[in-house]
């Protein structure tokens, strides 16, 4: 084909410098970016003849119809290129991480005049915060900060010290010896960042060495006679143990590294990573890789690198069951370096390291495994409901749409999308409609559908469109379709009396799906998960403007007073207690203001009591 080789001519007449390839198909979409120290041989290898590539890499190359290159100075400059672009265009042939927002992380965070805090959180940034992590998960991340909570007694509640110092009562767990209670004013700030000293030494991995500190404390206090105190130890010691117990170890006191390992067969691959820190495995995750992904040297270089960007932990040892050339170790272990990370690669041939990698692999073969049963499982509930809807193709991308309100106050609709049965988390949509659309559901959902309709050039169409409603609302979105000259099929998910989908119909007919269990069960997915979604967007905005409405009600209280208000300590009911001399010291609330808000409650209260 005259396409092939003017490909092929253009990858001979490439520079022999390192940089990064980017691969297009007929529609110049972005499916595949890599890198190579020399780009013309790397490049020009994918349009040879007779070139050994496997199955996904000819499929690739079939669709490539066009290609773009960037000249960087070095490999390391292009292997950062390289991840920043996989990130934009998220390839179709790329392994890739999840979006990083979704992963959990502790963070040491400090507000100006406060102490620190520690906290979970979903997002990372620079703001001069301690981060570990991230985690697998929010279980993990929850338990370990809940452990840390015991061990060192770091509050558990909300409070900012030292601004409510004095001005709250001490909980039940300073009673039960679970929080040092800074809260009481009996601790100095040094003293609490001595505390925070601990956590971050055990948040490093130092689960042994936290042990034999707090044995050597127990023993100390038993020998001098203060059982309490030896009492409180020992419980800190079975905290860190059952942490421990979920926890395999796998080494010797004191040694870390992080073990990678890939599993891949002709359906399914999956890659697993084991953070072993102190001799046990504290962390792990598994990322199941598409079926159409390209999996080489470069591909897990290129992820391992992307891995270690947001991970500030980094062992000094990394040890990997893949089998990458010399150059490209160096290459991962030179672009740690530019992150900070002083490290070495290490790829064993036998002993225990070299289990440790089988035992990686062997994991992440039964992850594999079990997303290649989700995936068929999902596969036959989109074959069904295609059979039972009449559809002309399989729906590979479904949306959904609900809408949620309260009142005219909040009124959402929330968009979810499924590909291939799988919620695709980053193409879910919110339309805040408000009182645009007058509490009528019809309108409302017309409403939202014409501006995600509106986005069609950038967020392709879905195969299969289903509303959380019933033949009305058909009819109202299919008019709304035809007059923007928009024609996929659409089917409203018709709910039993326990508000659980049990039909789906066209408008006219309705078309049971109760007696097939795999287009049952997807569907009820979906409907659950865009009930969800709107849902809990609408509460969320609810809850953030109860309060606040409820004191703009009174005069001359504005939403900036209000919000200033609501900052004092216990938020509303504070409020409510409070005297007109604390509310006026309240910093922009004038003596005016104070006597309104103060004669605004207990003039209820009088009432209430009448």
């Amino acid at each position: 084909m005259e396409y092939k080789e003017e490909l092929r001519q253009k990858a001979n007449e490439l520079p022999l410098r390192p940089g990064v390839y980017i691969m297009k198909n007929a529609q110049g979409r972005v499916i595949y970016v890599g890198k190579s120290k020399a780009l013309r041989n790397r490049v020009s290898q994918y349009f040879q003849s007779g070139t050994g590539h496997n199955e996904k890499t000819r499929r690739m190359v079939a669709s490539v119809r066009s290609f773009e290159y960037v000249l960087t100075n070095s490999e390391i400059e292009a292997l950062a290129l390289e991840n920043k672009l996989i990130k934009l265009h998220e390839p179709r042939y790329n392994i890739r991480l999840k979006d990083g927002k979704s992963y959990p992380y502790i963070a040491i965070a400090k507000e100006p005049g406060q102490w620190a805090t520690v906290k979970v959180t979903r997002s990372r940034k620079k703001d001069g915060a301690k981060y570990f992590g991230p985690y697998s998960g929010v279980k993990t991340a929850y338990a370990i900060l809940e452990t840390a909570q015991r061990i060192f007694g770091l509050p558990a509640c909300k409070h900012r010290f030292p601004r409510d110092i004095g001005k709250v009562r001490p909980c039940i767990y300073m009673q039960m010896k679970q929080c040092a209670a800074p809260c009481t004013g009996e601790m100095s700030e040094e003293e609490y960042q001595k505390i925070l000293e601990r956590v971050v030494f055990f948040l490093r991995g130092n689960m042994g060495e936290t042990k034999r500190q707090l044995s050597e404390q127990m023993l100390f206090a038993a020998e001098h006679l203060q059982f309490e105190a030896a009492a409180l130890y020992r419980d800190r010691i079975k905290a860190l143990e059952r942490l421990s117990d979920k926890q395999q170890v796998v080494g010797a006191s004191g040694e870390e590294l992080d073990v990678i390992s890939l599993y891949e067969d002709e359906q399914s691959a999956c890659l697993a990573v084991m953070y072993i820190r102190d001799g046990i495995i504290f962390d792990s995750e598994y990322l199941p890789v598409s079926s159409e992904t390209i999996l080489d040297s470069d591909a897990v270089c290129a992820l391992l690198c992307e891995l270690y960007t947001r991970r500030e932990d980094v062992p000094s040892e990394i040890c990997i069951g893949y089998p990458l050339a010399a150059e490209e170790s160096e290459t991962i272990v030179e672009y740690l370096k530019t992150l900070g990370h002083k490290t070495k690669l290490h790829i064993p041939q036998r002993g225990t390291k070299k289990q440790l990698c089988d035992l990686a692999r062997d994991n992440a073969a039964q992850h594999a495994a079990r997303a290649q049963q989700e995936e068929h499982r999902d596969l036959r509930g989109l074959i069904r409901l295609s059979a039972l809807l009449g559809l002309e193709a399989l729906p590979e991308r479904i949306e959904a749409i609900d809408i949620s309100n309260y009142g005219k106050e909040e009124i959402t609709a929330g968009v979810v999308c499924f590909e291939k049965g799988v919620p695709k988390k980053s193409d879910y949509r919110l339309f805040k409609l408000r009182d645009q659309a007058q509490q009528d559901d019809y309108q409302a959902m017309c409403k939202a559908l014409e501006r995600r309709m509106a986005r069609r050039e950038e967020w392709r169409l879905p195969d299969l469109l289903l509303l959380d409603g019933g033949k009305g609302h058909v009819h109202a979105v299919k008019e709304l379709l035809s007059s923007i000259n928009i024609d996929l099929p659409v089917f409203g998910m018709v709910k039993d009396d326990f508000h659980k989908t049990r039909a789906l119909t066209d408008g006219e007919h309705e078309i049971s799906i109760a007696g097939d269990q795999a287009a049952f069960l997807l569907v009820y997915k979906i409907q659950e998960e865009v009930h969800r979604f709107a849902f809990g967007a609408t509460s969320k905005g609810k809850r953030k403007t109860l309060k606040r409405s409820m004191l703009e009600e009174i005069p001359g209280i504005g939403a900036q007073k209000a919000k200033l208000l609501l900052a004092m300590p216990g938020g509303l009911a504070g409020i409510k207690q409070a005297s007109k001399e604390e509310l006026a010291a309240i910093k922009g609330v004038s003596r005016k203001d104070a006597q309104a808000v103060y004669r605004y409650f207990h003039e209820q209260e009088e009432q209430e009591k009448k």
